[in-house]
């Protein structure tokens, strides 16, 4: 990948003294009832990584829809090379050399992947295909990914599209390199081959703005960290202080920023372990299913009550058929599902969930939600038409509503009305509303798809307390998550997934580390 000479001096060099490639000079951003981001100001300079960080709602996304011309601002200015700019569109970010990956995917699902690289070329000129493979080639072995160019994008799964929109923005040789939420979807190692390339982008004179939650990928990429709250900025580390803290300070400082408390608060919990010699209550035998991208094979697991089983694994390699055809939104080829001595295998998604099996998507707007919906239909969307929300076929909306106004209660989901339409909820409250759903009732058994993507430092704790609390009520747990640190921090064991199989199953131990990652790698099986 080649990319133009800096226009100034890296910024990690310290005898330079590098103008800022962009400034963003005390925007403001209203919505309606709400102020987004309030006279937010800082620079983008060449040759570093600019970490910005947040709780959700903080405004980050608003100042990225501000820099790629999603949103313009009501008040203050963007300046590029000290000239202040009007980005009105994203074809104007990219005319002023910003490109940006998105948390959520903008790719044509119908398209290729080597036509969706080629969007935004002159309209009276084929696609160079080829050019644009040997292209994506090179990026791909830059970042450590596979991606066939000739693929549907709609047969990728969550992480793939993820990868081929890094891969398209680092292709436009941009100045700036926008990544919200980049490595959300990637295996630690992929996390790591973006945290170089960044390196290197940054060595080039690049200016790189990284939006994580993950506050060890902060302290591991960036040079400089921002930190929002509540739509305005609270505070700025530069790299000589970011350098001079050292992790456990600087980890400290940004806890205190972000949530305005110390960061004295209990370290998460170690894994508690299962109930020893409890038969299992949730049986998988010789699971198969049936995919054109990765068939699942012949998976046998057995969980017991009480007792959490991480399913870790590179993301595309089968976690999402296996979750659907365990849910009943995919058939199976062969196997058997049993829950409590009941034969599951044979029943639909509402038979499966009456006998108490429950199911937490890792597509909470697209899958999870209807977005358009009230905060209290959503919590009852696998409940249509059951009494005592229904009767004759119409609904009970005083019943509606003290179910809602109990659920959001319990689990904390924050909304100006149970009425508000769930897409205008935080990805966080979005989330608690989906554990409301599917943790309450008789559920017997929950498989939870990576239930902490996207979401930031408070709602992670909050959501994996949820899942410790599922297991400690006698729930057999099944936990899909291609975040390493999440598996084993929850897990009592953990199996690996690669190609659609279980390739081994670990106890969560001393050793367990080093055993999933050769497992993951295919060192052993």
């Amino acid at each position: 990948m080649t990319q133009p000479a800096p226009a100034h001096p890296p910024h990690n060099d310290p005898s330079a003294a590098p103008r800022p490639i962009v400034t963003l000079d005390h925007v403001t951003k209203r919505f309606p009832g709400v102020v987004a981001n309030d006279r937010v100001a800082f620079d983008l300079f060449p040759g570093e990584v600019h970490v910005l960080l947040g709780e959700n709602g903080a405004g980050k996304s608003t100042l990225v829809g501000m820099l790629s011309g999603l949103q313009t601002p009501d008040e203050g200015g963007i300046l590029i090379d000290h000239r202040e700019v009007r980005i009105a569109s994203p074809a104007r970010a990219l005319e002023l050399g910003i490109g940006t990956v998105f948390q959520h995917s903008m790719l044509v699902p119908s398209l290729s992947v080597a036509d969706n690289m080629a969007l935004g070329g002159p309209w009276w000129s084929r696609p160079d295909r080829a050019g644009v493979a040997r292209r994506m080639a090179q990026v791909c072995a830059d970042i450590g990914v596979t991606i066939d160019p000739a693929a549907k994008v709609g047969t990728l799964s969550l992480g793939e599209q993820q990868q081929v929109e890094i891969v398209r923005a680092l292709m436009r040789g941009s100045r700036v390199l926008i990544l919200d939420e980049a490595t959300a979807m990637l295996t630690p190692k992929g996390a790591e081959d973006l945290g170089a390339l960044m390196g290197r982008l940054t060595r080039l004179g690049i200016a790189v703005v990284f939006i994580t939650h993950k506050l060890n990928e902060a302290l591991s990429f960036g040079n400089r960290i921002t930190v929002l709250r509540l739509g305005r900025k609270v505070g700025e580390i530069a790299p000589e202080r970011l350098a001079a803290l050292g992790p456990a300070a600087a980890t400290a400082e940004i806890i205190r920023l972000m949530f305005g408390t110390d960061a004295g608060a209990p370290a998460d919990a170690a894994p508690r372990r299962a109930r020893p010699g409890a038969a299992p209550l949730l049986v998988i035998e010789g699971l198969a299913v049936d995919d054109p991208a990765v068939p699942v094979e012949r998976v046998d697991l057995a969980v017991a009550p009480g007792e959490i089983l991480g399913l870790a694994g590179i993301d595309g390699n089968g976690q999402k058929q296996f979750a659907e055809a365990l849910a009943g939104q995919r058939p199976l080829r062969a196997g058997r599902i049993t829950l409590a001595g009941t034969s599951l295998e044979r029943l639909d998604v509402g038979a499966r969930r009456a006998h108490g099996l429950r199911y937490v998507t890792d597509d909470r707007l697209g899958e999870g939600t209807i977005g358009g919906f009230a905060i209290s239909l959503n919590l009852l969307l696998k409940q249509v038409g059951e009494s005592p929300f229904w009767r004759a076929g119409f609904d009970q909306p005083e019943a509606i509503a003290a179910h809602a106004r109990r659920l959001v209660g319990e689990f904390d989901v924050r909304t100006p009305s149970i009425e508000t339409p769930i897409g205008k909820l935080s990805g966080g409250n979005i989330q608690k509303a989906l554990l409301a759903r599917e943790l309450s009732g008789a559920a017997k058994a929950v498989i939870f798809a990576k239930p902490t993507y996207g979401l930031d430092v408070n709602n992670i704790r909050a959501t994996r307390q949820r899942i410790r609390e599922a297991a400690d009520r006698g729930l057999a747990v099944i936990l899909i998550s291609t975040d390493l640190e999440e598996v084993l921090e929850l897990s009592d064991r953990i199996a690996v997934m690669s190609r659609g199989a279980v390739v081994g199953v670990v106890e969560n131990d001393a050793a367990a580390r080093g055993r999933v990652g050769e497992l993951m790698s295919g060192v052993t099986a």
